[in-house]
């Protein structure tokens, strides 16, 4: 399966049994950790910058988007995924995916009203915060 938000990048090759440690390309995580910044960058413009500026200067914004944060770790961490660039930019891919799908438009910086964030967008804000604190921005 692929996306076409996410970079096709064959598979590394192992060389021929037993495998050969010095084949091991590693080029691709480099390539596709840039992507997941890149994509996490573009979160942050939607929604995230906004949002977090928002929940600064509102302390329910606050604790709604702290629950959605825990919910996004806890998430993460029960797939057994760390929570770094390349997984919070995929659990985005997956909150816009599933938006798109419900035929709902994007949130943007103007369409948003803070005071009733829906789902969507507390969720990408929660994740733009994760990205933040973990250094994946």
């Amino acid at each position: 399966m692929n996306n076409e938000l996410t970079p096709a990048v064959p598979a590394p090759s192992f060389g021929t049994p037993p495998f050969d440690a010095g084949s091991f390309d590693a080029s691709h995580l480099a390539t596709a950790e840039l992507a997941a910044r890149h994509q996490l960058d573009q979160v942050m413009a939607m929604v995230g910058v906004d949002g977090l500026v928002e929940a600064l200067a509102q302390p329910f914004l606050l604790a709604k988007v702290d629950q959605h944060a825990a919910a996004v770790r806890e998430s993460l961490t029960a797939a057994g995924k760390p929570v770094d660039a390349i997984s919070l930019a995929g659990y985005a891919r997956s909150v816009i995916a599933v938006h798109q799908r419900h035929g709902r438009p994007l949130p943007t910086p103007e369409s948003v009203d803070w005071s009733a964030a829906d789902w969507t967008a507390l969720r990408l804000v929660a994740v733009c915060h994760l990205a933040d604190a973990a250094g994946a921005l």
